[in-house]
């Protein structure tokens, strides 16, 4: 029998791919088998035993192992299916050992639930492999592993009576709408070919002036333009946009030090403003500079990341100088469609 705090199985019986026996892996969890309707999504963690999180009845989770970082890797290859994939205090692991890790959970097709510091996120986020599905935990409480654990957590193999919706589950449907509102809002702007108000007469530019007879024309000249002088610079121009929204940001934090908080938050803006910003500045925003602009808890800012990400508003870059390190960007769309909202504003 191997040592009892270096590998605890729970409901070996219950595993796909085990024979039943548990006696080799010690005695059950705690946690026990949940009474849950259809098929639990299994779950290993990785990390001490007294760290494990909570798992309620009703949460559709399954507690399969608990191991130690060390042997991890080893241990996740000789087991059946596994759903998820629970690491804590990644930042304290040697990174040969989570490269491993990660490139177990992506064979296994596992979900990932990383546990960090902000001090370490750039680090871990920048070796986690994009194929693999991540849920960031930092500083969280209960209700925030509640969260990561449903979003990681496999659809279920049956239907069940929902009687009660729990308040983790409110909080992802209401997120995925506020993304959805703002997705669509960018669209709008993005897909329009002039701003309201613009005279029909005029083409839009860069189109064929070919299709347009009725517009007045203004006599071709002999000279080539205007002094460079005269002509305000691209960059002059992204650098007055920037310090005007750098403003708006600053107004937004403002209202913190007279009302509570989270009575403004709406970090998926906050994280448009501040990409917008960076970009006409041309300059990279780190996952975490990312997540302190977002002015929510860190976990929450990443849930955000995610789900941009996901919606095609925000994109990955790579560091050119430091292959371990990420940067986030805004798409094209997005980019363009917070240019007409400005100009907008500007009229």
């Amino acid at each position: 029998m191997m040592d009892h705090d270096m590998w605890i199985r729970s409901d070996a019986a219950a595993f796909p791919g085990n024979d039943g026996d548990a006696g080799d892996w010690g005695a059950p969890l705690p946690f026990g088998h949940l009474a849950h309707r259809g098929v639990p999504s299994s779950l290993v963690f990785v990390g001490p035993q007294h760290a494990v999180p909570d798992v309620e009845q009703g949460d559709g989770i399954r507690i399969a192992a608990v191991v130690p970082a060390p042997r991890a890797a080893e241990h996740l290859r000789q087991m059946g299916a596994i759903d998820i994939v629970w690491i804590a205090a990644t930042d304290a692991i040697e990174s040969a050992t989570l490269a491993d890790l990660f490139a177990v959970a992506v064979e296994r097709k596992s979900r990932l639930i990383c546990e960090t510091t902000l001090a370490a996120l750039d680090r871990i986020a920048g070796v986690v492999p994009e194929t693999l599905r991540t849920e960031y935990l930092i500083d969280a409480d209960g209700t925030d592993r509640r969260m990561a654990l449903a979003a990681a957590r496999r659809a279920p193999r049956m239907m069940v009576h929902d009687n009660a919706r729990g308040d983790a589950m409110e909080r992802i449907d209401q997120l995925q709408e506020e993304v959805a509102r703002i997705s669509r809002l960018l669209g709008d702007l993005a897909g329009r070919r002039g701003l309201e108000g613009t005279p029909t007469g005029f083409a839009p530019q860069g189109g064929d002036y070919a299709d347009y007879p009725g517009q007045v024309r203004a006599p071709i000249r002999d000279y080539a333009a205007i002094p460079r002088s005269f002509v305000p610079e691209q960059r002059i121009l992204d650098r007055q946009r920037a310090k005007a929204v750098r403003q708006m940001l600053r107004q937004r934090r403002m209202r913190e030090q007279f009302f509570p908080a989270d009575l403004f938050a709406d970090p998926a803006w906050d994280m448009l403003l501040d990409l917008y910003a960076a970009r006409l500045e041309r300059q990279p925003v780190s996952v975490s500079s990312l997540c302190i602009a977002a002015a929510v808890p860190a976990t929450t800012a990443l849930r955000w990341i995610k789900t941009m990400t996901d919606a095609g508003l925000f994109i990955r870059e790579a560091d050119p100088h430091d292959g371990r390190r990420i940067f986030i960007a805004l798409a094209e769309g997005a980019c363009d469609a917070l240019a007409r909202y400005f100009e907008a504003l500007e009229e």
